[in-house]
């Protein structure tokens, strides 16, 4: 928070309220408040029934019981040298009380303690609410050492320990199933709507329920560590970083205290030279409570940590102030297609051998050649071959395929094109129209025949398009893979704007071009890894699936952290909401500085007037800011509906590649890859 603010940047203020009673009746603070209020009335009615005596201790006791909540921390921050808007009402109460205005200094001290201490218990309760997070780690774990169990505290788990996970317990810490088959709820981790089915080999993240069955999980974090730790860093340390009309916010509140500091001492000091001193003066002290630029200093943050909050509570992990303001600022959004708009299980779908050769041999001749390669294409076609046989002297082919050796003679597969399909021609057409990735296998120069692959669409895939185009987004496919096979899976997701057979330079170049184009914000939704260009370039980078990949939570602005789509338009509208809210406050809070300024420097408002609007305009802007926390259904839409579990692919192990695998249609080199892996998308201002 800005220091122009009396916030959690003044010594006594603490940043984190980890201790703050839950109820807000309990806040130390709020009870002050309420014994000065209690006075301040008792005051009026002494006043009322003539009793000075009486109606002046009411409100001495009233100004020093609220004035405790913020003097002393001004008086500190003063020390070090640090003005803000409690040095403005510190000044402005003590001058109220030299002049006798016994009434206004207790009415001052009351309500500025009250929205100060509302001000911290509205920022402690966002933060609480992600702090939660870390409660979803069970006090005591089960782990097997030395053939026995034996419960640890959290901290004591060590990375490889074994974890012993039964029904209904929740998972401590990220790890590899190694034994058990059940099914875990991670939806208070990545926002998914149905329990994902796990076996052995399978990773589980933290704070997972198991359904049913004994597991055994293989730890590969600590507590300290693992995903939820991470996840809680990571937001946290959003909510420090600054967006634009956050800084805006600053620049502003900033200089414009001391800025009232000389305009006070000007209005009293030539007041007293033309007119009567003490009436200048009691109006330069008005003005100085008058520009108190507390509201406007606090406003923005209220807002974006209520924001990023109940964002990482859907599931998505949005990388503070600037990230968020551009995502509620985004016109047109850029999807990758493997891996987002697609499962990123490819399945062969059909064998088409030419000639009198068998399906077998195709097959066979294919897998020697991706024998040793970890593309998920390659992977697709290695499942369909049991124990196939490498070929040898295999080498990759940018934008073609792969080449090598196999029983002595050479062995090709790759892109329609590069290798010629004669006869098969139109069978590689019919197939690509309908959205399958061809490869074409040729062996001691002979055409073999041809291997269909798909990466089926996600079953979500095309409500999230017509929610993203409901809301006035433009939508457009970028990818790697052939034209026809783009075309048709964009078809089935209902997106008519497609750029295909793209490498990573390339999709970052018409990053930029549909910025032009559309005149506003880009987002680009990818996987952090092989769309990092593309990423950097987009006004706010989406990673998918950020719970399997560090590359994509360490790079991403934000993160959708699991693998249903439909979160991706919830987070665009909460965003758009967050940044209306955002706007709202800003414009309430400097238009109450600059009505109330020349209202009391011409002398029409009375210190007690002044205070009372400007404090409860602050009140007004952190209940605003507050609103941002909260979740909404999308209009126009449902949210993520249950999906079958058999159809909720495993969050992968690393990131995926778009486009064609390496034997059909690689979008780099693998030395472009490598320099792909050391960019940082950092948004472009």
């Amino acid at each position: 928070m800005s220091d122009a603010c009396c916030g959690p940047d003044e010594p006594g203020r603490d940043d984190d309220h980890e201790e703050t009673p839950q109820r807000l009746w309990q806040v130390q603070e709020i009870q002050l408040a309420a014994v000065a209020g209690l006075l301040v009335v008792a005051g009026l009615l002494a006043g009322w029934l003539g009793s000075t005596i009486t109606s002046v201790v009411a409100y001495l006791l009233a100004a020093g019981i609220g004035g405790y909540t913020f003097v002393p921390g001004t008086l500190q921050a003063l020390w070090r040298r640090r003005i803000g808007v409690g040095t403005l009402m510190t000044i402005a109460l003590a001058g109220a009380l030299v002049l006798g205005q016994f009434a206004e200094a207790a009415m001052l001290a009351f309500l500025f303690s009250i929205s100060e201490t509302l001000e911290d218990y509205s920022l402690a309760r966002t933060r609480r609410g992600l702090r939660a997070l870390l409660a979803l780690v069970p006090d005591r774990i089960t782990v097997l050492r030395d053939g026995s169990e034996a419960t640890i505290a959290p901290e004591q788990l060590r990375v490889s320990d074994r974890m012993l996970v039964r029904a209904g317990d929740r998972v401590a810490s990220d790890g590899i199933v190694r034994s058990g088959r059940s099914s875990v709820d991670t939806s208070a981790i990545t926002g998914e709507s149905v329990p994902v089915e796990i076996a052995p080999g399978d990773e589980v993240f933290a704070g997972s329920i198991n359904g049913i069955g004994v597991l055994t999980v293989e730890a590969t974090a600590t507590t300290e560590d693992n995903s939820l730790a991470k996840v809680v860093r990571v937001v946290e340390d959003a909510q420090q970083r600054k967006g634009v009309r956050q800084r805006l916010a600053d620049r502003i509140a900033r200089p414009l205290v001391p800025a009232v500091m000389v305009l006070a001492a000007l209005i009293a000091g030539l007041g007293a030279l033309f007119g009567d001193p003490e009436v200048w003066i009691e109006r330069a002290l008005v003005v100085l409570v008058a520009a108190a630029p507390c509201a406007l200093a606090i406003s923005v943050p209220v807002t974006v940590i209520a924001a990023v909050g109940a964002a990482s509570r859907l599931g998505v992990l949005v990388k503070g102030g600037a990230a968020l303001e551009a995502l509620g600022a985004v016109r047109a959004i850029a999807l990758d297609k493997t891996g987002t708009l697609t499962r990123n299980q490819p399945t062969v779908t059909e064998i088409v051998p030419a000639g009198d050769t068998s399906p077998q041999r195709v097959l066979a001749v294919a897998a020697a050649l991706e024998a040793r390669s970890e593309h998920p294409l390659a992977a697709a076609i290695l499942a369909a071959t049991p124990n196939p046989a490498a070929a040898d002297n295999v080498t990759a082919v940018p934008g073609a395929g792969l080449e090598g050796s196999l029983d002595g003679v050479p062995a090709r597969l790759g892109k329609p094109g590069w290798i010629d399909p004669g006869p098969l021609s139109g069978d590689v057409a019919r197939l690509q129209e309908d959205g399958t990735t061809v490869a074409v296998i040729e062996h001691d120069g002979t055409l073999l025949g041809l291997i269909g692959i798909r990466d089926e669409l996600r079953p979500e895939a095309p409500d999230t398009v017509h929610a993203l185009r409901e809301a006035g987004l433009h939508v457009t496919m970028l990818t790697g893979d052939n034209t026809a096979t783009a075309t048709a899976l964009a078809g089935q997701a209902g997106i008519t704007d497609v750029h295909a057979e793209l490498r990573p330079t390339d999709k970052a170049a018409l990053i930029e071009q549909l910025r032009h184009r559309h005149r506003g914000a880009i987002a680009m939704v990818g996987d952090g890894v092989n769309d990092a260009p593309a990423l950097a370039t987009a006004d706010v980078g989406i990673a998918m699936g950020a719970m399997g990949s560090d590359v994509a939570i360490d790079t991403a602005d934000v993160a959708l952290m699991g693998t249903d789509l439909r979160h991706l338009p919830q987070a665009l509208a909460h965003a758009r909401r967050a940044r209306v809210i955002m706007l709202q406050n800003i414009g309430l809070s400097a238009a109450i500085v600059l009505t109330l300024v020349p209202l009391a420097a011409f002398g029409f408002l009375g210190l007690a007037t002044v205070v009372f609007i400007h404090e409860l305009a602050e009140v007004f802007v952190i209940g605003n800011g507050v609103r941002a926390g909260r979740l909404r259904p999308l209009r126009g839409a449902s949210t993520p509906e249950p999906i079958a579990p058999q159809q909720i692919p495993a969050a992968p192990a690393g990131a995926a590649q778009d486009g064609g695998c390496a034997c059909c249609a690689p979008e780099s080199t693998p030395t472009e890859q490598q320099s792909m892996l050391q960019l940082s998308p950092i948004r472009k201002p």
